[in-house]
Formats: C-alpha cells, sequence, structure tokens
C-alpha cells in the first residue's frame, strides 16, 4: 500500500513537472510570436510611410528643384529601406530615411509656398500621422521585446530557452546622431 502511494506521488509529480515545462514552453512561444507580430506591425507603418513618401517629394520637387541634395538622401534612404532584409538592416535604413525627411522638413519651413499647397499640405498630414503610428508601434514592439528578453532569461525559463534554443530579440533604437537636429544649408 505505501508503495503505490510513492508511485502515485512520483507520477503527479512528474505530471506536474511536465506540465510547468509545456506550460513554460508554449508561454515562451507565445511571446516570441508577440514579438514578430508587433515587428509586422512596425513593419506596415514603415510601408505606409514608403508608399508616401514619393508622392510628397514630387509634390514638392516641383515647387523647389534646387534642392535636390534632400531628394537624393530621401532616394538614398527608400531604395536602402526597400532593399533591407534583417530587421537592422530596416531600422538603420528607416533612421537613415527619418534624417532625410527630418532634412526636407527644413527645407520646407524655408518656403511658404510649399506650406500653402493643398496637395503637400495635406500629404505632410498623412505622413506626419504615419509618424506618430511608426512611433506608437515601435514603443509596442520593444515592450514586447522587453518582456520577451526578461522572460527567456528568468529562472526556470532561461534552461529551457536555451535547451530550445530561443535567442534574444534586438531593440528598435534611434541610430547615433538621431539627438541632432537635422541642419540644411542652402550654397
Amino acid at each position: 500500500m505505501m508503495k503505490n502511494k510513492g508511485f502515485i506521488i512520483g507520477i503527479v509529480v512528474v505530471v506536474l513537472i511536465v506540465f510547468m515545462v509545456v506550460g513554460s514552453y508554449n508561454s515562451l512561444v507565445s511571446m516570441e510570436e508577440k514579438v514578430d507580430a508587433q515587428w509586422a506591425n512596425v513593419e506596415s507603418k514603415l510601408q505606409r510611410r514608403f508608399d508616401l513618401i514619393p508622392n510628397l517629394v514630387e509634390s514638392v520637387k516641383g515647387m523647389m528643384e534646387q534642392e535636390k541634395e534632400v531628394f537624393g538622401a530621401i532616394a538614398d534612404a527608400r531604395a536602402k529601406m526597400a532593399g533591407a532584409t534583417s530587421t537592422d538592416d530596416k531600422v538603420q535604413a528607416s533612421s537613415e530615411l527619418e534624417g532625410a525627411l527630418g532634412r526636407l522638413l527644413v527645407v520646407m519651413e524655408n518656403y511658404p509656398e510649399l506650406k500653402s499647397s493643398e496637395n503637400v499640405t495635406g500629404l505632410m498630414d498623412e505622413l506626419a500621422g504615419t509618424e506618430n503610428r511608426i512611433s506608437t508601434e515601435r514603443d509596442r514592439f520593444n515592450e514586447a521585446v522587453r518582456d520577451y528578453n526578461s522572460n527567456i532569461r528568468k529562472f526556470p525559463k532561461s534552461i529551457l530557452a536555451g535547451m530550445f534554443g530561443f535567442e534574444s530579440k534586438v531593440y528598435f533604437e534611434a541610430t547615433d546622431g538621431a539627438e541632432i537636429a537635422p541642419v540644411v544649408s542652402f550654397k
């Protein structure tokens, strides 16, 4: 009778451990999927920006031909964004695009006739809204990354994370120099 109780207790303990392992594994999978889904949200907003920019550039370009350097920087940044394959490449390309857009905004401030153009104003409003959505999605992405990364580092999930190949994710961070306002020089 005592042997049966010990055997039953052993089975209960093993079953509980299995449930804990499965539950921890499933929670790590869910968190990793949340990170991936949140990155997809960031990408969809980046795509919206990517799609808006040519329209804005063409509208502005028609009004001011002499600012080719700014337009070239935007075109280069868009090309990098289109060719980016990894998350890190996309983060870098997005940051370059933001810098070029910042220079465009400075240029536009110097041309009051651009501000009065309905087409430019509408596109700028759309772009501003898109930038706000990108910022929000980046914040959510970084929150998901933080939750995921902290979970794969906490015991006992860290053991499972190592066993099943869960690796830490990279935060979306500003590039060097992002804290400096863009400068446009008219020569």
